[in-house]
This record gives C-alpha cells, sequence and structure tokens, in this order.
C-alpha cells in the first residue's frame, strides 16, 4: 500500500513566565494546537485543540491575555501524550513536508517530548515558511505571518495567536509564495522595456 503523500500546517501556542518572574525550571509547554492537512492541494483535514500544560499547569496573566486563553480552556485540553499520538497517526499516512511559520514550533515541540522522555513523531522534511518568503522577497528581516499575508494584499484567517486560524493563514501564504514561484519558472524574459523605466528616461532627455 503507497502511503499518502500529505502536508501538514502546523502552529503551536506556548506558554509563557511573567516578565521579569521566571519560575526555576521554566519551559514553554504547548497550550494550543493547529494543523491543517493537505493532499493534493485540497484540505482534506483540520484539527484543533487546546493541551493541558502539566510543569507548570497554571497560566499567567501575561500567557492569558497575550493569547486570550482561560484556565478553563487548557485545563479542559487534551494531554501531551495523546497530542503526539494524534501526530503519529498523520506520520503512519505519510507526510511529504510539516510546514510552520517559524522555527518555534519544531523546537518547543522537540524539547517538550525531550521532557517527557517522549520520542518527536515526525521524521518529514521541515519547511520554515518564514524563511522561504524571506529569501524568496529578499527580506532583511524576518517577516511576521500576519504582516506577510497582509503584503500580499490579502487578510489573515480568523483570529492572530489562535492556532488554527495561524495554521490555515500559514497555508494559504504558502499557496501564494508556491504560485507565485511558478510563476517565474515560466516567465518569459523580459525586454528592455520592461527592465528599464522608461518615464525616467524621457523626462531626461526633455
Amino acid at each position: 500500500m503507497v502511503k499518502a503523500k500529505q502536508l501538514v500546517f502546523i502552529d503551536f501556542e506556548f506558554s509563557m513566565p511573567e516578565r521579569n518572574r521566571v519560575p526555576k525550571g521554566f519551559f514553554p509547554e504547548i497550550i494550543e494546537t493547529g494543523v491543517v492537512v493537505v493532499q493534493n492541494g485540497k484540505v482534506t483535514d483540520t484539527f484543533s485543540t487546546y493541551v493541558k500544560p502539566s510543569a507548570f499547569p497554571r497560566l499567567t496573566n501575561r500567557c492569558k491575555r497575550f493569547l486570550s486563553i482561560t484556565q478553563n480552556e487548557v485545563d479542559g485540553g487534551i494531554s501531551f501524550q495523546t497530542l503526539i499520538d494524534y501526530f503519529n497517526q498523520l506520520n503512519s499516512k505519510g507526510i511529504e513536508k510539516v510546514v510552520t511559520w517559524g522555527n518555534m514550533d519544531m523546537k518547543v515541540l522537540r524539547d517538550n517530548c525531550a521532557q517527557w522522555g517522549i520520542v518527536f513523531p515526525f521524521q518529514a522534511q521541515f519547511v520554515d515558511l518564514s524563511m522561504e518568503y524571506k529569501r524568496f522577497f529578499g527580506d532583511q528581516n524576518q517577516t511576521g505571518l500576519w504582516k506577510a499575508v497582509q503584503e500580499y494584499g490579502r487578510e489573515g484567517v480568523g483570529k492572530h495567536h489562535k492556532a488554527l486560524d495561524d495554521a490555515m493563514t500559514t497555508h494559504h501564504i504558502y499557496n501564494l509564495v508556491e504560485k507565485d514561484k511558478k510563476y517565474l519558472d515560466k516567465a518569459e524574459p523580459t525586454t528592455i522595456g520592461d527592465r528599464i523605466d522608461l518615464s525616467k528616461l524621457y523626462n531626461q532627455l526633455a
């Protein structure tokens, strides 16, 4: 049986300490997950859940304000092991790429797995779309997710810092970038008129 080649877009939200009051041994825990699964260019599944933190179960006021999240929401979330079980199910079906905006999502996932002695679930190719976007457009600085989609003249999906909405927005930008790549690959050689701003030339000659 041939495994499906899926693209998996992931966004996590993490716990965070109060400013200038970091508890001893603190590490960010995944507290919300958004996943978009794509096969043959079509979204075949979405997954959205809160994840109950274990090491530092009480959310800080800073975290709740920044993410618009409540203690009750995360208390009702799934366990981290259940999240890993879901990822392992996806992996068993075949994943071509795992796409995130920035590298923090996979770093925190790896760290959380290491903290709890759980095997990291993915063996697929990882794509940091923010770096692809930076290289593609020649930006000197790394661009935020929602700024990037606005630069395309579009709007993000739903609310920023809601995991599934950010995963959907990442998928949206991925499609736009891939479309632009194909357009540039097929673009015909430019004429001299395309390369020179003729209006400036005419003004100089006037």
